[in-house]
């Protein structure tokens, strides 16, 4: 594959150069026809917020009890109480903001049953997943604990369908707000002298679903009302979040929109999933197509998203945020009642999902704010899996490996691409640039290029038995002048970094 890279020469322009890939173990890269892929260093689109690279966890399955938090008497390793493996693996990737406590969750919790002494917070119904008692042990405190241990900003969504301006206004106040207050001195008093700093809140979760099954206009209404009461305590100010569309649904954007008539929120969050009728290990080669195809999707979704709020006065203030986006496959029930609720396991094809995803986000860097995949441990597509709540194992998946390579673009300036084929399956790539480096990175989402693909190879993955299956390994690259050539095999997704003179 020839890459012109800028009017620049390269260091060592003829000699040859590394790339980190992920490709399954034993896989052999198939010669490939060529494809061109320009990179226009010098047409810059904008940063690459660190935020793209956010992160969701809800009270759902074995997301929060199991996979990050185990109590601090539990046999699992620990650190006061959080999987000390999790807490590992999440601190060496590097978790730029998580989002807490839901999901569909967040409207039916009461951040009040999750604060004070553990043994006397009252034990609740989760109605939304499983219908199980949850005990509270893990509330605003301990994720906040959570967040400062992985250098995390913390987002919290607030209760909206169930809740109460008052309710929200309180919680904000209780995190914030240094002293002196009635709230600070019982936050003070539960154990957090240091007021919390909470920025990012969202004002509601899929309030047009599951937050309430409302209309937009009915949601418009309950924003402006809850965001007259949110304050700024202890010189931070509430960023807030407004509940955006399902997918593209542009009548629940602009219906929210007009409704509002000013006052925007901070942010806008749209949830788009990708779906697909399969198992996540025995899915077939046209669903999986067409299963990746969806990003194609979800790119048009974005655009035209931004393009509906800035039509509108003060529309150009409000970030657009994806706050939920991830493959979402079907899930067998003996694996949810073996590992917990949603539990699926992450393929080389969910690799190449979130390296499709990831590079949307750097191609469209001038029109979001933040991305949260969902979710963090052990739910849909998740970047790390234990073998059930009570399980000590931990390991990390190929979806975990894909974000690891495009940490090298965050905070840079993502630069515009050209390639030859603009269709859904076609080569994805995405490229960012800070001083002397540009970084690259490519995605291959085909199973038959070239090559015929074994089953065994698509679907393959890190499990228990073999947790480094599927991991980072070294590609042969050769640079020729201002030209890059490289080998990229099917269903892989690389990344380049070089140095400029």
């Amino acid at each position: 594959m020839g890459l012109k890279l800028s009017r620049r020469q390269f260091v060592g322009s003829t000699t040859a150069l590394s790339l980190m890939a992920i490709i399954p173990r034993g896989l052999l890269a198939a010669s490939s026809s060529a494809q061109k892929v320009v990179v226009r260093s010098d047409a810059e689109i904008g940063a690459v917020r660190p935020e793209f690279h956010g992160h969701f966890a809800e009270h759902l399955g074995a997301c929060v009890y199991g996979g990050l938090w185990v109590g601090k008497k539990s046999p699992i390793p620990n650190i006061d109480g959080y999987r000390k493996q999790s807490v590992e693996y999440l601190k060496e990737l590097g978790v730029p903001v998580l989002r807490w406590p839901g999901g569909c969750y967040a409207d039916d919790y009461h951040w009040r049953d999750g604060v004070g002494p553990v043994e006397q917070r009252p034990k609740r119904v989760n109605i939304h997943w499983g219908g199980y008692v949850e005990d509270g042990s893990f509330g605003t405190h301990e994720f906040i604990g959570l967040c400062r241990l992985l250098g995390a900003e913390p987002y919290l969504a607030g209760n909206v369908g169930s809740g109460s301006p008052r309710e929200l206004r309180d919680w904000i106040e209780y995190c914030n707000m240094p002293s002196g207050s009635t709230l600070a001195e019982e936050r003070i008093k539960n154990g957090a002298a240091e007021p919390f700093r909470v920025r990012y809140w969202g004002v509601g979760n899929e309030n047009w679903g599951c937050g309430g099954w409302m209309r937009p206009e009915v949601y418009a209404n309950l924003y402006r009302q809850f965001s007259v009461y949110i304050r700024e305590y202890g010189g931070i100010e509430p960023f807030l979040v407004a509940s955006g569309p399902n997918g593209n649904d542009r009548r629940w954007t602009r219906g929210f929109m007009d409704t509002l008539d000013g006052g925007v929120p901070g942010g806008l969050s749209m949830h788009y999933y990708e779906g697909g009728p399969d198992r996540s290990t025995e899915f077939s080669a046209d669903h999986m197509s067409q299963q990746l195809s969806i990003f194609k999707k979800v790119e048009d979704a974005v655009v035209e998203q931004r393009a509906i709020l800035d039509g509108y006065r003060d529309g150009r203030k409000v970030g657009l945020i994806l706050d939920e986006w991830g493959v979402w496959d079907k899930i067998p029930e003996a694996d949810e009642k073996r590992y917990g609720k949603l539990w699926m396991q992450s393929t080389m094809r969910s690799a190449v999902a979130a390296g499709l995803g990831l590079n949307i986000f750097n191609r469209l860097a001038d029109k979001l704010f933040m991305c949260n995949i969902a979710q963090i441990v052990n739910v849909l597509q998740s970047l790390l899996l234990t073998d059930g709540p009570e399980g000590k194992s931990c390991i990390r998946t190929t979806t975990y490996h894909a974000f690891a390579l495009f940490k090298p673009h965050r905070s840079k300036t993502a630069v515009r691409v050209e390639t030859q084929d603009a269709s859904p399956l076609g080569v994805s790539v995405s490229a960012s640039k800070a001083g002397e480096e540009l970084v690259i990175t490519l995605v291959n989402p085909r199973h038959d290029a070239d090559v015929e693909l074994d089953c065994t190879i698509w679907n393959a993955c890190n499990t228990f038995e073999n947790p480094n299956s599927v991991v980072l390994q070294s590609q042969p690259v050769k640079m020729e002048a201002a030209r890059l050539r490289m080998e990229l095999p099917r269903l892989s997704v690389a990344t380049v970094i070089l140095k400029t003179e």
